[in-house]
């Protein structure tokens, strides 16, 4: 496997961070990583591991304000600067990497990027897999909570409003452990404006759905209390592709990637890719 990182200009003039991890021998696909909230794209090195043997090339970027790239942690002016540095992103991977097959893949809040970024640029995507997408969550404030959060989104935007809890990532303690310790990772609260952004954002895709149509797989663990499975469950009823697939992994918390069961959790992407689309196949 073959890395190189970077940075590009994004939608605000910020510098932001990227990797690739390409294999060997020419690539068949590219996988194009959108990561979750507070996290960066570091954390999918293993995911990167896992595919690039089996001939696919992955992109992935730190969003504004996480990891590597400039940017406030835990706040973004409004989330279409998420989704116009993507398609920055994107169209820097096609000129770096040629003009391959590529899949989304979105985890958490790059889960929600990725769909909202799909609603107008679907047709340059052979398809998308999404990983506890954070379409419906649990974690919604009521209507006099999210009528506050409005007020102060737009009197005092970077006030915090929302603690994620690191314990809810996994059940492994080890990667709990990991996750708690790295400075990489934004331990503090979500601000008013971010939070007001994504359930707005939430509500674009949800009344978007149905125009939707290439191949997606929504997976989500059962216990996932983070972004709820009903978002999954929702995107599966409600887009119209003619090829979709939804897993739901009883027991596994939100990070699929990271739980005990994270190889077959991604084997079954791998499957699912081989047998939904016309790839060539892997060098030998």
């Amino acid at each position: 496997m073959k890395h190189k990182d970077g940075k590009f200009v994004g939608a605000r003039s910020e510098n932001i961070y990227y990797r690739y991890w390409t294999p060997e021998e020419p690539a068949r696909a590219v996988v194009l990583v959108a990561h979750g909230a507070g996290e960066y794209c570091g954390r999918y090195e293993h995911l990167a591991e896992f595919f690039t043997p089996h001939g696919f090339a992955v992109a992935a970027l730190d969003h504004s304000g996480h990891g590597h790239s400039d940017g406030e942690s835990g706040f973004v002016h409004a989330f279409d600067d998420y989704i116009e540095t993507l398609e920055i992103f994107h169209q820097q991977v096609n000129t770096d990497l040629g003009p391959l097959p590529t899949i989304l893949l979105g985890h958490s809040m790059g889960g929600l990027i990725s769909a909202r970024y799909l609603l107008d640029h679907q047709q340059e995507f052979a398809a998308c897999v999404l990983s506890g997408p954070a379409i419906k969550s649990e974690l919604e404030p009521g209507f006099l909570q999210m009528t506050i959060i409005r007020l102060l989104s737009a009197l005092l935007p970077k006030a915090g409003v929302l603690q994620l809890d690191a314990n809810d990532v996994c059940r492994d303690p080890e990667v709990v452990r990991q996750y708690k310790e790295d400075p990489l990772v934004h331990h503090g609260k979500l601000s008013a404006r971010l939070v007001e952004e994504l359930f707005k954002t939430m509500n674009k895709v949800q009344v978007g759905a149905h125009t939707l149509t290439l191949p997606m797989l929504m997976l989500h663990g059962g216990e996932d209390t983070m972004a709820s499975p009903e978002g999954s469950r929702f995107l599966n009823e409600n887009i119209g592709s003619a090829k979709k697939e939804m897993k739901i992994y009883p027991g596994l918390y939100h990070e699929i990637f990271n739980e005990p069961e994270h190889l077959q959790v991604m084997q079954d992407i791998l499957e699912w890719l081989d047998t939904t689309l016309d790839l060539p196949a892997v060098a030998s």
